[in-house]
């Protein structure tokens, strides 16, 4: 008998990294990324963007979701955890991080900044931009804007599915 033949294998070759990997290597928002692994949403980080539809991620740094007042698990309202189930804790807990997450992510790539309001993948939940007067306007154009609650992008990289930056802050979520 003969053993069956192997496909032969042809590796994925792509000119620029998937926001995955791109968050991957990035260790400043390495927090933001091990909560974005927990949720469904992390497959569109690795996917190809589907005929030009791609995104935009908004990563805070460690250092926002370390100053955070509640952490993404927690969710932004008190519960009385002590009368909660393992089980319905663990459910809360995933439910606040999907919820966190996907108030980062905007279903528009490539993004425009302007006063519009950009709805994210959260339902009621919208990222808009002012223009910094104190900007330098030579910089690029994404450096000259804060995010509506003052985070402030640092950094840009792009991937093939989409545009990361990283903010100095975090989006609220009610």
């Amino acid at each position: 008998m003969q053993p069956a033949v192997q496909p032969e294998f042809i590796p994925q070759v792509h000119s620029k990294p998937s926001l995955a990997d791109l968050l991957t290597i990035e260790n400043s928002v390495s927090i933001f990324y091990s909560y974005a692994r927990e949720t469904d949403l992390s497959r569109l980080l690795s996917e190809e963007a589907n005929n030009g539809q791609g995104w935009t991620l908004f990563a805070p740094t460690n250092k926002a979701v370390m100053t955070l007042p509640r952490k993404p698990h927690q969710g932004s309202e008190r519960t009385n955890e002590v009368e909660m189930t393992q089980e319905e804790f663990d459910r809360t807990a995933k439910t606040n991080v999907e919820r966190w997450v996907s108030a980062h992510i905007i279903a528009e790539y490539p993004l425009t900044f302007d006063t519009e309001d950009h709805s994210t993948l959260l339902e009621g939940s919208n990222i808009s931009f002012k223009r910094d007067p104190n900007s330098d306007a030579g910089s690029p154009e994404w450096k000259q804007f804060t995010l509506n609650n003052g985070a402030r992008i640092v950094s840009k990289k792009e991937g093939i599915n989409g545009d990361l930056y990283i903010i100095d802050g975090s989006i609220l979520i009610d």
